[in-house]
């Protein structure tokens, strides 16, 4: 298997994250429109928060959640590509990543369901772990 396989599931979590800013901002400007809020009165942090329905904070939420767990996944597919460990499995549990991530931040951004997200996530976070304890338990065991 190449070792670049590995930067197709790496870019479409990257793709992922810059597709939710996107929807982030859409609903955000929607959002001012329609109650004429100046940017201004938005200065102090947290007030958009206080003021946002679930559909422009929810968005705004998994955009920021796109930066905790997918991280380490990043991190770790860099560490296979340096350390030419990268096989059909990590390639294979990085897509189950990938794919669950994308229907975790579907669900966030839209209906939010939250024990569906929640199986979503920990699904997807099942793979990373899955990834990292293949990884180290190489790395050891060298």
């Amino acid at each position: 298997m190449p070792q670049e396989a590995i930067f197709s599931p790496f870019f479409a979590t990257v793709f992922l994250t810059l597709i939710v800013w996107v929807y982030m901002y859409i609903r955000r400007i929607s959002f001012f429109t329609d109650i004429k809020i100046r940017p201004e009165d938005l200065a102090v942090p947290g007030a958009l928060a206080q003021i946002s329905p679930p559909n422009v904070s929810n968005p705004s939420d998994n955009f920021k959640n796109l930066f905790e767990i997918p991280v380490l996944f990043y991190a770790l597919v860099l560490y296979l590509f340096i350390t030419k460990q990268v096989d059909t499995i990590y390639v294979n549990a990085a897509w189950v990543f990938v794919v669950f991530r994308l229907l975790h931040s579907t669900v966030h951004c839209t209906f939010n369901l939250i024990m569906l997200r929640f199986y979503l996530y920990l699904f997807a976070t099942l793979a990373l772990w899955f990834i990292a304890i293949r990884a180290a338990l190489i790395h050891f065991g060298r």
